[in-house]
């Protein structure tokens, strides 16, 4: 069993620094630090097939990539997988989960992917391993990942059984606190309001804009409002004929 840092330190040092992906519980230690840690970025991805396209987009400019996720999720990352990374040529390094694994109970539902994760990326032509169990493995393994990843331009994954990673004593990374602002109820007598009476509220809320602005103008004050300046509202029809409303200004 390794230290997440055991891990992610040996990654930094290969300029690999970039991590996205879904939770599994087998990966909460590497997140969790990676979140914790200033000198990574990590961005939570809704779906697998969404941290490969974000992986992608990140490598596009110049960055060394994770995915990390359940092997049930590779299902929902074959289609960019096979339809982006591969034709493309865009590597990642892939950090899956082994839930299911044969001889190790399990839930029910990851029996099957258990038995054929590796298969799957065969089927997808990423080589595998397994993901390293011991702090002297790490930077060999790594090292290997991105000799592959260079030589064939393609993802490259580490299959991570359980118990691979220990947990980290220290606390989670503490969510970020939400920004300070005026929240409005709208509604009335419980209804939401209409469309047209929130366009309504954008105008007057315009009109109130650039009135306050006067005002905080003509009393020497510097020009800034907390109201969303609006300076036109056109109505048009797209190709289809569907009414279009346009807002120009600043919201």
């Amino acid at each position: 069993m390794i230290a997440a840092d055991d891990f992610l330190v040996a990654s930094c040092r290969r300029k690999i620094d970039f991590f996205t992906g879904v939770p599994c519980s087998f990966l909460t230690p590497l997140i969790n630090r990676t979140i914790g840690e200033p000198s990574l970025d990590y961005v939570g991805a809704a779906s697998e097939g969404e941290a490969i396209a974000i992986a992608a987009g990140a490598w596009l400019a110049g960055r060394n990539t994770v995915v990390m996720c359940q092997n049930s999720g590779l299902g929902n990352a074959v289609n960019p997988l096979t339809s982006l990374n591969f034709p493309f040529r865009i590597p990642t390094l892939l950090i899956v989960t082994w839930r299911g694994q044969p001889g190790i109970y399990d839930e029910p539902q990851h029996e099957l992917m258990g038995q054929i994760t590796a298969g799957v990326l065969d089927i997808m032509r990423i080589e595998h391993a397994v993901f390293p169990t011991e702090a002297a493995a790490v930077a060999s393994a790594l090292d290997v990942a991105i000799a592959e990843m260079s030589a064939r331009e393609l993802p490259y994954a580490l299959i991570m059984p359980h118990d691979t990673v220990c947990d980290d004593t220290r606390p989670p990374p503490s969510a970020l606190s939400p920004v300070r602002g005026a929240r409005l109820n709208l509604c009335r007598n419980g209804a939401r309001p209409r469309r047209d009476e929130i366009l309504q509220r954008v105008i007057d809320g315009g009109t109130r804009s650039r009135r306050d602005h006067r005002h905080h103008r003509q009393s020497g004050g510097a020009s800034c409002s907390l109201w969303p300046t609006v300076s036109n509202i056109s109505t048009s029809s797209d190709r289809w004929g569907v009414p279009v409303v346009s807002v120009s200004g600043c919201l």
